[in-house]
């Protein structure tokens, strides 16, 4: 297993941890939303932002296995994938996407997405990014301590820092925030995308 995958086997098991502390009143409530870019930068209801992530990770074995979309099917994927149990359909389609990413071996290897080809650990950086913070931001919005472990903070860190500015560029990550030198990683993490610990 690729070390990007291994980081994103910690972002989605955060990610669920919280979904999985949402109650019914929390479902229609407005989430903030988690990046700057344009398309991106309206608040949803938190039942969207759930649509949208089992959406994403029901195309991750297709993805990690180097199908396009269109050999699978555009519409594969569409409608309502939650069903009447939704923690049942989380857990099942996550389930399915960190299996993929175990047997991830490549980091090269070629993944199309939607708006074009990246390689593999291309792709997971983006889903990283996504579920760390969409974990973080969700447990504030929602009053539950935050998921971010040290290991998961470490590997992000590590992992983006060095490509922040691009990130920024794109409006993923925000303006950095100061912190010590002797910060946790999660709290260096965290500023690093424009968060104050």
């Amino acid at each position: 297993m690729i070390p990007e995958a291994k980081v994103f086997l910690l972002a989605e098991q955060a990610v669920v941890s919280v979904y999985a502390q949402l109650r019914d009143e929390h479902m229609d409530t407005m989430f903030p939303p988690l990046f700057d870019m344009e398309g991106a930068n309206k608040p949803l209801p938190v039942r969207d932002v759930l649509r949208h992530h089992v959406y994403d990770d029901a195309w991750i074995p297709d993805m990690l296995a180097g199908r396009t979309m269109d050999e699978v099917g555009r519409d594969r994927y569409d409608g309502d994938l939650l069903g009447d149990d939704r923690m049942a359909a989380i857990n099942q389609i996550a389930e399915a996407a960190m299996e993929a990413a175990r047997k991830t071996e490549d980091r090269e290897a070629v993944v199309h997405c939607g708006y074009g080809d990246v390689p593999t650990w291309d792709y997971f950086w983006q889903l990283n990014i996504a579920r760390t913070l969409a974990a973080h931001d969700l447990a504030l919005h929602i009053g539950v301590p935050s998921p971010i472990t040290e290991e998961l903070a470490r590997g992000m860190y590590e992992g983006t820092a060095p490509s922040a500015d691009m990130w920024r560029s794109f409006g993923i990550y925000r303006q950095p925030v100061e912190v010590g030198e002797d910060a946790s990683w999660k709290d260096k993490y965290l500023a690093l995308t424009g968060r104050r610990p």
